[in-house]
């Protein structure tokens, strides 16, 4: 757009396209008819094309300056936005965020959060609360937390959630575990080791889909071990009792490693969760926030459905 556009000259725009009609635009202004509209048509003679049509009933606006006049009320509002962030920044006004978070979410979700808040709110706290993720989202519903990043699904009408990632899952192993000398890990193998799971009661809902899915490709899950941390799916593993699914990126204790599971794409999705009634400050800013700048990486999309002779699942680490 021209540099001779101007913040005031977004205003003029606005004011004239809620009012359609120059006359009124000028009183809302507290301006002169014949100097807005003067400096609209510099604008418009500027930039090369008309934002408003004139006519004697008012004025109607162009295809072109729909386009204007939506930039205008999102930057006029983005304006209101960050002078209200600003003011409550400077006054100490903006209360600490308190955010849960689940063992099970990968700890570089954690600092990108913290990251992202602390562009927004320079110098304002994050009170940080981990716990399973039945107890997180009662805490949320006791008003306790403000929000959280949880594994998903997260079921149930009161939470918005808005997804930040989605990582592949991968088998862990250990380094001399006979697996491990393929670069992929078959069903059938995958079924005869597949002995470590998180709790069910950390993640209920989680859990029942897990085996659900698991059982659509013939792998009848044995439960036999049930860790409560990731560092006890580790510890698990490392002692032999069999294998477990575990999130890509996590950081491997020596001894460990991981392989893909042929033929077939899990991922492992997080979200940022609070209750449709959160009225936390910061909780808008935030939102807006992390769908301009997602964690998402690069993993492909996957859900409940076959596509091209692959059997496609959304799972959960």
């Amino acid at each position: 757009m021209s540099d001779l556009v101007e913040f005031r000259h977004l205003k003029y725009i606005v004011a004239v396209a809620e009012t359609a009609n120059f006359t009124r635009a000028a009183e809302r202004l507290f301006l002169a008819q014949p100097s807005l509209s003067k400096q609209i048509k510099d604008l418009e003679d500027e930039i090369g094309f008309p934002i408003f049509l004139r006519n004697r009933g008012g004025v109607r606006i162009t295809p072109a300056g729909q386009m204007i006049i939506a930039y205008a009320q999102e930057a006029l509002a983005a304006r209101v936005e960050i002078m209200t962030m600003a003011r409550a920044v400077h006054k100490g006004e903006v209360a600490p965020f308190r955010l849960g978070f689940s063992p099970f979410v990968n700890p570089e979700l954690l600092e990108f959060f913290r990251n992202a808040y602390s562009s927004l709110f320079p110098n304002c706290p994050i009170h940080l609360s981990g716990g399973n993720s039945s107890h997180i989202l009662q805490r949320l519903e006791q008003e306790n937390l403000d929000a959280a990043l949880l594994p998903m699904p997260v079921e149930g009408l009161d939470w918005v959630t808005q997804e930040l990632a989605r990582d592949p899952l991968v088998v862990c192993m250990r380094t001399d575990d006979a697996l491990a000398r393929a670069p992929e890990v078959s069903i059938s193998d995958l079924s005869a080791k597949l002995k470590i799971f998180r709790d069910p009661e950390i993640h209920p809902t989680a859990h029942d889909r897990l085996v659900e899915l698991l059982t659509e490709v013939g792998i009848d899950p044995e439960a036999s071990c049930l860790a409560a941390t990731p560092a006890d799916i580790q510890w698990m593993v490392r002692a032999g009792y069999g294998v477990a699914l575990v999130d890509q990126r996590t950081i491997l204790d020596p001894g460990l490693t991981t392989r893909p599971i042929a033929g077939i794409n899990w991922t492992a999705d997080t979200a940022f969760v609070h209750h449709k009634k959160g009225d936390h400050f910061a909780l808008p800013f935030l939102i807006r926030s992390l769908e301009r700048t997602p964690a998402i990486t690069p993993a492909k999309r996957t859900f409940l459905r076959k596509q091209e002779g692959t059997l496609q699942l959304n799972l959960l680490a």
